[in-house]
């Protein structure tokens, strides 16, 4: 299969790798002329994982026209705020026919959509079924390192879920499908929020205890807005809910975790945020789910905690504080 990867982050290089491994022609696009010749000409990706070669069938465009021109598939892999304005204009560059894959996370500020949402305002009625979401616990160090990695294809169209997993499936990385787009989007881009909480708590000292009950209370809330959104509770267990909360969570390699961590010991969401020197996805999505949940009438205490931190200033000892001293209730629910 022909593809394009749009996006040149860490995600979208291993990803866009991870198709060349499999035997697809691979076309990965920066918007960055220099970066993208860099890349080509240093056969890795310089800034963000210099130590793994790009595959022979993996080359780099800045010019977005060729990268895309007769791609049968094409993954988008941009910061979730920016997945409308880059898809808008690579819209009319894509073949009719190619499926678009999209492995980013997060809900849109302002119109609180969710990625599938956004994609089909930018792409015509007759292709939404031609839309899916790629989730699932996979850091992109251990993708491009070629490490044992389980991912699901979401999808309305059955035949567009087994094309794009057959195009990635090989090696270690394992792929399964599901039709539930809504549970996999949401579970992929509210644990980002649980994780920047763990981190917290990692960050003032609070324990495994209090991690793991992060983890447990923050599948209920995310399960909760997602079954409210129309979503199968069952998603929410699998990889793309409960597989990618945990990854992401304990992973020394979440970024979220390590904003969360940043805030624990003290230090400013600025600082934190230049340190890390990418996209925390966790960190506008705080403030959006926020936003979802109340529109959608949906109690998400921790998201609401993470909030408060982020946004309002409050200390990190007082939300933990006031997490733990909400009133006693049934855990389910």
């Amino acid at each position: 299969m022909k593809a394009a990867v749009i996006g040149a982050g860490s995600w979208g290089t291993a990803l866009a790798m991870q198709l060349g491994r499999a035997g697809n022609d691979v076309r990965l696009w920066d918007h960055r002329p220099e970066r993208a010749a860099r890349m080509e000409a240093a056969r890795c990706n310089t800034r963000y994982l210099p130590d793994f070669s790009f595959p022979d069938t993996l080359h780099v465009f800045s010019d977005m026209a060729a990268a895309l021109d007769g791609a049968e598939l094409v993954v988008e892999v941009i910061p979730s705020q920016s997945v409308r304005a880059v898809m808008t204009t690579a819209a009319p560059l894509i073949a009719a026919d190619a499926i678009i894959c999209c492995a980013s996370k997060g809900i849109e500020s302002g119109s609180l959509m969710t990625m599938e949402e956004v994609l089909k305002e930018v792409f015509p009625a007759s292709r939404h079924h031609q839309i899916c979401y790629l989730a699932g616990p996979s850091f992109a160090r251990e993708v491009a390192a070629d490490l044992p990695t389980t991912v699901v294809i979401a999808a309305r169209d059955e035949g567009c879920a087994h094309a794009v997993a057959e195009a990635f499936h090989a090696g270690s990385f394992r792929v399964y499908h599901t039709e539930d787009i809504i549970g996999a989007e949401l579970g992929g881009a509210l644990k980002n929020i649980v994780a920047i909480a763990c981190g917290v708590a990692d960050g003032i000292g609070l324990g495994l205890n209090a991690r793991a009950a992060l983890m447990t209370r923050g599948l209920a809330e995310i399960s909760r807005l997602a079954i409210a959104r129309g979503a199968n509770p069952l998603t929410l267990s699998g990889l793309a809910g409960m597989g990618d909360l945990v990854l992401t969570c304990t992973g020394n390699l979440s970024r979220n975790r390590r904003v969360g961590l940043g805030l624990g010991q003290g230090k400013t969401l600025e600082a934190v945020c230049a340190e890390l020197g990418q996209v925390a996805e966790g960190v506008v999505t705080t403030r959006t789910a926020r936003a979802l949940a109340q529109q959608t009438g949906v109690e998400m205490p921790i998201t609401e905690q993470m909030y408060q931190v982020l946004y309002e200033g409050k200390p990190v000892p007082l939300a933990m504080r006031d997490l733990m001293g909400r009133q006693r209730r049934a855990e389910r629910g």
